[in-house]
């Protein structure tokens, strides 16, 4: 049995890289599972479309605990292997799966309960209600097993795997791109079941999911067990992974709450504004998956290294990605305002309205994207060396301090176009501050001084 792989020696660049090669197909994967489900409920029609885009801030809340778990994990665990501490990596891992079973479960079966008072106060029409409904209720109920991948995969990134993740994400992929027409459209003895099948396929594809990471950290690299049987010490156990999950928790519980109410501002322009909101959300992620694929190999990067004492290390990876955020975001923002007429009528299916707000969603938000990811960089590097306050602080600006205000006074000031670009100039504001921030407090000198203080 494998240990887990050490990052705390080799070449910082080769390294990055050949964590986040692996991961592209992962990251591609995930952003396939992400646009089949958007491409074959966008053949229902706009209104199941519409309903779909509703649930996004939903799904974000019950993401945001469990990536937010995820990331606790990840830091805790790449940590303690860094120390040399497997057994404390182990039980860490264990405990994390427990905590995520029970917040997630309960977050879910809550959000069902109030479906219907919390979708019309994001202005969502009485047409839309029942497929809203439809959807969430083969969802929620399972939620907690459907995002424990979450910390599942932060563990196994932990332990340095990037192929095997990968491996994982691909294969949920293609299972869902396999379940969502049997569902949604049937197929001999399976019956059509709308949109209600879209929210089942993804509901079998990330259990299913769950259980293939967690073979696979129990087989070969002994980091699954069962949790603790005494309370006091799962309450310890618990308390260390919230100290970071839960700054990382707060942050991440900002994004569905900017997402709500940017998604209630688009809805004053319509169902097709709405609908090509979410379009454009799943489109974009393409913009992502070279900077999420290394994103992705942080954690661990950073994690084993602060841990070793390796601060020269953590301050090269940080540097590193620096430049990758920034040339990729500009190479991404030229392409996609290139193509955003050639993109839209994939996804609008002749609805002119639709098509129209979509083109207008791909050339503006992408000039956000650069600055944007180097703000979710300088986040991880602070969580992974245990600053989760300090990452808190910085995503809190971003989406509350800037994003919303901006998108507000846009759309007062140039309607639906204006949210848009409100929410580009937020996102540069916020990458600027992060960009200073880490160069003053993520560099070899600083993280000594605070070593050598602790």
């Amino acid at each position: 049995m494998k240990k887990h792989i050490d990052l705390t020696q080799g070449h910082i660049g080769r390294q990055m890289i050949g964590m986040a090669v692996p991961m592209l197909a992962g990251t591609f994967s995930m952003t396939a599972f992400n646009l089949a489900d958007t491409w074959f409920v966008s053949k229902l029609g706009k209104v199941p479309m519409a309903a779909m885009s509703f649930t996004f801030p939903v799904a974000m809340v019950l993401g945001s605990v469990a990536m937010a778990l995820g990331m606790g994990s990840s830091v805790v665990v790449s940590q303690a292997l860094g120390e040399g501490s497997h057994e404390k990596a182990k039980q860490i891992s264990a405990d994390c799966m427990l905590l995520g079973l029970v917040l997630v479960e309960a977050l879910g079966l809550l959000a069902l309960a109030f479906s219907a008072p919390i979708f019309r106060a994001m202005n969502a029409s009485e047409d839309v209600l029942p497929l809203i409904r439809q959807y969430l209720v083969w969802y929620l109920p399972f939620a907690g097993v459907v995002f424990l991948s979450m910390p599942a995969t932060g563990v196994l990134r932990a332990a340095g795997d990037a192929k095997r993740q990968s491996l994982i994400m691909v294969t949920g992929a293609v299972l869902n791109c396999i379940l969502d027409p049997l569902l949604i459209f049937g197929y001999g003895w399976i019956p059509a079941l709308g949109i209600r099948g879209a929210s089942i396929a993804t509901t079998l594809t990330q259990g299913s999911t769950f259980f293939m990471c967690i073979c696979i950290l129990h087989r070969r690299y002994g980091l699954a067990a069962w949790p603790q049987r005494s309370l006091e010490k799962l309450m310890r156990s618990w308390n260390h992974i919230l100290h970071i999950a839960g700054p990382a928790f707060v942050s991440n519980m900002l994004m569905p709450v900017s997402a709500f109410v940017l998604t209630a501002l688009v809805a004053r322009h319509g169902d097709a504004a709405v609908a090509a909101y979410g379009a454009g959300g799943r489109v974009e992620m393409f913009a992502y998956l070279c900077p999420m694929a290394l994103g992705i190999s942080l954690v661990p990067l950073v994690g084993q290294n602060y841990g070793a004492g390796r601060y020269d290390r953590v301050e090269g990876c940080r540097r590193w990605s620096e430049r990758l955020a920034l040339g990729w975001g500009a190479v991404i923002a030229v392409v996609f305002f290139l193509a955003a007429p050639f993109i839209a009528p994939l996804f609008a299916h002749h609805d002119e309205g639709m098509e129209r707000h979509l083109v207008l969603y791909l050339r503006i938000m992408p000039f956000g994207y650069g600055l944007r990811e180097v703000l979710r960089y300088i986040s991880i590097f602070l969580n992974a060396i245990s600053r989760p306050l300090a990452s808190l602080v910085l995503n809190a600006l971003f989406l509350v301090g800037f994003n919303v205000p901006f998108a507000l006074l846009g759309e007062w000031l140039f309607g639906l176009a204006g949210v848009f670009g409100g929410v580009v100039l937020g996102s540069n504001l916020a990458g600027l501050l992060a960009l200073a921030y880490g160069r003053r407090r993520v560099n070899e000198a600083a993280l000594a001084r605070v070593g050598v203080s602790s």
